[in-house]
């Protein structure tokens, strides 16, 4: 798969925005072609647009849009400007706060809410609406501020902020050391036939789609890093069931990659497939009712429900929850009347 490096300057004044390093197996491909399955928020009208301007590298040579990459090309993109998200803007965006004092907040990140700006997203995200509400907050290792986790843009719930570096060093090691709590809701398909498990496999980026994650187990466990997550059936509605995830670690799309690989995708997760019926009759009544959830609750059905952390100057342990949004809960709603008035086939 392609490694990506660290963003850097280079002597003639651009800006390295993107890098890959092609893997061994790819065959031929126009670079417009390749590019579009790695870099987010990139159609391939904008791609061929850099590489007329003279922005897209191979090997340290600009190429045109029908380029073929190779195996083990060196492929940067680069501008006469930093990339986006190291420029930050303070935005008067409203923050839900459920807890603060001196040393640290808990905000509830609504869904659509982008949570530090990148690729595609340099405005309206989390980070942009508290450096304006709060002053010198800390950087974390990234130089995200304040930052000590984060959640998907189309995932709601609770995200912990630090607010002086003591609290920044105290809450990471928790999150590193896995003495923090994450309990999150996910609505998925199917009928998980056992009430709790563990999933367990190493979670890397997708050989072949960057904009996704998947596990890797036996000799290509080296792939990915260790993941762990541990699942309780909440309630089963025919078709979806309801359950709870806890973390034992945070990768990327954890849960969303765990839930898929073990047979259960999460309800109406574009990126992974969740978005099209998985299971279920082939009645047009049925794919109706289907089609109205997705437009109820128009993102993956997840929501990061309860945070718990020892405070990092008391030591005392602190735990928050949160309601499940409404579009989530609407959703469930409904398979929920569906479950019991039609029941499966």
């Amino acid at each position: 798969m392609p490694n990506i490096t660290d963003t850097s300057e280079y002597d003639d004044e651009l800006y390295e925005h993107y890098a890959f390093k092609v893997e061994k197996g790819q065959q031929p491909l126009r670079i417009d072609k390749y590019l579009m399955n790695f870099v987010e928020n990139a159609t391939r009208n904008k791609i061929q647009a850099a590489a007329k301007e003279g922005s897209v590298f191979v090997n340290n040579v600009a190429v045109k849009s029908n380029y073929k990459v190779k195996p083990n090309d060196y492929i940067t993109v680069r501008f006469s400007h930093p990339p986006h998200e190291n420029l930050l803007v303070a935005e008067d965006i409203p923050i839900d706060v459920v807890y603060e004092d001196e040393e640290l907040l808990v905000v509830n990140k609504p869904a659509g809410m982008v949570v530090h700006p990148g690729h595609g997203n340099y405005s309206g995200t989390l980070i942009n609406a508290l450096i304006f509400h709060f002053e010198n907050l800390p950087n974390n290792s990234s130089e995200r501020p304040g930052l000590v986790h984060r959640i998907d843009k189309d995932t709601s719930g609770l995200l912990v902020v630090a607010k002086t570096d003591q609290a920044m060093a105290h809450l990471s090691n928790q999150f590193a050391e896995k003495t923090s709590e994450r309990e999150y809701v996910a609505l998925v398909w199917g009928n998980i036939e056992e009430d709790e498990g563990t999933i367990e496999g190493n979670i890397g980026r997708h050989p072949k789609n960057r904009l996704q994650n998947t596990v890797y187990g036996g000799d290509e466990a080296e792939n990915g890093k260790p993941a762990v997550t541990h699942y309780k059936v909440l309630e089963r509605l025919g078709y979806v069931t309801l359950v709870s995830c806890k973390l034992e670690t945070g990768r990327t799309h954890q849960i969303r990659v765990h839930m898929k690989h073990i047979g259960h995708t999460l309800f109406n997760d574009e990126r992974y497939g969740g978005d099209k019926i998985l299971k279920g009759t082939t009645f047009t009544k049925y794919k109706q009712f289907v089609d109205n959830c997705f437009k109820i609750l128009p993102r993956q059905a997840l929501h990061a429900k309860t945070l718990g952390f020892e405070h990092p100057i008391t030591g005392e342990f602190l735990r928050f929850q949160t309601e499940t949004p409404e579009d989530m809960q609407q959703c469930i709603d409904k398979w929920r009347h569906y479950a019991k008035h039609v029941g499966e086939d």
